[in-house]
């Protein structure tokens, strides 16, 4: 690692990011770095999957020298709630025993409603974890199946009451609209069912059809139809709408939350350009404007730890022109906006004149027309 990008860990907030690469089936829609395999081969399998992250927890720490105590820590993948909830345990004590914790650190796990138990989330919380987010995506029987979701939707709610229960702080939800053969009554039902069960956060992201997806060549071959911009527009206006009214402020484009505290701290740290670690098969981290990633099979992953090296696969230092262009790229998502330090004033004057932005005070901050077109200010303040 450059120096200079070592000389900002004890400037900037420190994230990690754990990454379990396992699902119990494949959903037709995903592109994430995921396997379905319970058994992958030596230090890939779930079973000894827990030690071998451990593994590149502890390597980091002895690279990463004079990093400051963690803020935040995600598992996601993938499913982490099909490994066991000790090794969940295990993993973060390994990041706490190497880095640190600071004190009310945010530790979220992903979960699908039919991975977890009520014991295994008491399990997790007596183990340090504050919040739990749950891959809902729709209470609709018809949409789950067209996007491979295997839980029963009555799952969800009995999910969040367990995770209440076992004494999580905060609750998500996440919810996925634009679904071939979705109408909006259907994603009406989804929201109500969502806030029905009193989250803290809720995240609602359009479905993108990735290329390489089951779902790219079921549209491809002309079984499903593409999402609808303007259909996509509407559930987007409706949700803001619901959400809104049922006391969920919007702090991202595509998340709300009750409040400040409710807010997922550890995203706030990819949109401000924070340091954060990676750990796990495909995993990316930050350091400085240094980026770098790990090799995305779990065999791969596993035989170079075993081996004592590092399981990165390439690294890249972020020129200032991209660092800029990333910024705003993220940052203009935000609703506390972003600084108009650095930006052309006649630009923002005319994204501010098609109403797809404001002026508060010293940021920029978009309107919800501008949230919809949020690319497209983006190449507007920049080209």
């Amino acid at each position: 690692m450059p120096q200079e990008a070592l000389a900002t860990l004890p400037q900037r907030e420190l994230g990690v990011y754990l990454h379990v690469p396992y699902c119990a089936v494949r959903c037709g829609y995903c592109d994430f770095n995921t396997y379905t395999a319970t058994e992958l081969g030596s230090g890939a399998s779930q079973l000894e999957y827990a030690a071998t992250a451990v593994r590149e927890v502890d390597l980091l720490a002895r690279v990463l020298t004079g990093a400051p105590p963690v803020s935040t820590v995600f598992f996601g993948g993938g499913t982490p709630t099909l490994l066991p909830s000790a090794d969940l345990v295990a993993m973060l004590g390994a990041v706490r025993d190497s880095f640190g914790l600071v004190d009310g650190a945010e530790v979220t796990t992903e979960a699908n409603p039919d991975s977890v138990t009520p014991e295994g989330l008491a399990q997790l919380r007596e183990g340090g974890f504050t919040r739990v987010s749950f891959g809902m995506q729709s209470a609709v029987p018809h949409v789950l199946a067209t996007l491979d979701r295997t839980h029963d939707p009555d799952r969800v709610p009995r999910a969040v009451e367990w995770a209440r229960a076992a004494g999580f702080e905060q609750i998500s939800l996440d919810l996925i609209y634009g679904t071939p053969g979705e109408s909006l009554a259907d994603w009406r039902t989804s929201l109500d069912a969502a806030l029905a069960c009193g989250p803290d956060h809720v995240s609602a992201y359009s479905l993108i059809v990735e290329e390489g997806t089951a779902l790219a060549r079921r549209v491809r071959r002309g079984e499903l139809p593409m999402p609808d911009e303007d259909d996509l527009a509407d559930k987007y206006a409706l949700a803001d709408e619901r959400l809104t009214a049922a006391g969920l402020g919007w702090y991202e484009v595509s998340n709300w939350s009750r409040d400040r505290a409710a807010r997922c701290h550890h995203n706030e740290l990819y949109w401000t350009s924070q340091n954060w670690l990676g750990i796990g098969p495909g995993a990316h981290a930050h350091v400085g404007g240094v980026r770098w990633w790990n090799v995305k099979h779990p065999v791969a992953y596993a035989a170079r730890l075993a081996e004592g090296a590092s399981p990165a696969a390439g690294r890249e230092t972020l020129s200032a022109q991209t660092q800029e262009l990333e910024r705003v790229l993220l940052e203009v998502r935000l609703r506390d906006g972003m600084a108009l330090d650095g930006l052309d004033a006649t630009r923002v004057d005319a994204v501010v004149a098609d109403g797809l932005a404001v002026v508060q005070g010293d940021r920029l901050v978009l309107t919800q027309r501008g949230r919809l077109l949020a690319d497209a200010v983006v190449r507007d303040l920049l080209d």
